[in-house]
């Protein structure tokens, strides 16, 4: 018997008894492609319009564990490890949320996809809009939990910001030479050194974009507030009793209502 049918036949005999499938390490559901000079690890479920996740900083697509059941009743659910993360190796020094971006439609290009609707947490949501920026046609809509559009304390909350500079202070003068803190190391300084999007990019976005964050969120919620308006078409949702897991501490709510703004008919532009 070949060995992806017993691949698949042991995937569903633990669905059968109620074992949770093992998103971001499913030999049944996950795939390499190589773009752009890196292998990018993805795992695709379900059938209909593409929708591709991204996940946060230091994380991979075993993030959206509590996303992808939900929408891969409706959608082909793409959900890729960004090169640096999970099981996208990259051996390159340098580290930007326009070489993410640019992965992805290097991705949706690869998968013969025109475009997809695309839903990201945190460095995920960055990507998301720089993808919309750089590569528009490749997004039909986008969800952004959690993204920030700089890196400073005028966007992030104080006691995040803080944190990271002791975290700088206390990395920039070491020299890493175990490949996992050089890649730990690089992953903290695409947060520490980008992204840089100014408010005023945001109106050449023409994908309707739904712009999200809990109201305990570490992004500031002036800021949260600033990118929804800034965007030609969107909505705004701040998530009451909600941290930067959005997409975790409400999960039912957050895939109904993401649901609802990827097939609602028409997008009414932000009120000034």
């Amino acid at each position: 018997m070949p060995h992806l049918l017993l691949v698949a036949l042991l995937l569903l005999t633990r669905l059968a008894y109620g074992q949770a499938v093992p998103y971001g390490n499913n030999p049944a559901a996950g795939k390499y492609a190589t773009v752009r000079g890196v292998k990018l690890y993805y795992e695709a479920y379900g059938a209909g319009p593409p929708l591709l996740l991204l996940h946060g900083n230091g994380g991979s697509s075993k993030e959206f564990a509590k996303t992808i059941p939900y929408f891969a009743k409706r959608y082909r659910v793409i959900a890729m490890d960004s090169r640096a993360h999970g099981k996208s190796v990259d051996r390159a020094d340098s580290l930007s949320f326009e070489m993410l971006a640019d992965d992805c439609a290097a991705l949706l290009t690869h998968l013969h996809l025109d475009s997809a609707y695309v839903l990201g947490w945190s460095d995920g949501g960055i990507t998301a809009l720089l993808l919309a920026l750089r590569h528009p046609e490749k997004v039909k809509r986008l969800a952004a939990t959690g993204a920030n559009l700089w890196p400073d304390s005028t966007a992030l909350m104080p006691e995040l910001w803080q944190q990271m500079k002791r975290g700088y202070q206390e990395g920039r003068t070491q020299t890493f030479t175990d490949p996992t803190r050089k890649n730990d190391w690089k992953v903290f300084l695409l947060d520490w050194r980008h992204p840089h999007i100014p408010l005023t990019a945001l109106a050449r976005i023409k994908a309707p974009a739904f712009i999200i964050a809990g109201d305990r969120d570490v992004i500031r919620p002036e800021h949260t507030v600033a990118i929804y308006q800034n965007l030609p078409r969107a909505w705004l949702w701040l998530i009451p009793n909600s941290g930067h897991a959005t997409l975790h501490e409400h999960a039912d709510e957050f895939n109904r209502k993401t649901d609802e703004f990827f097939r609602a008919r028409a997008i009414l532009p932000p009120s000034r």
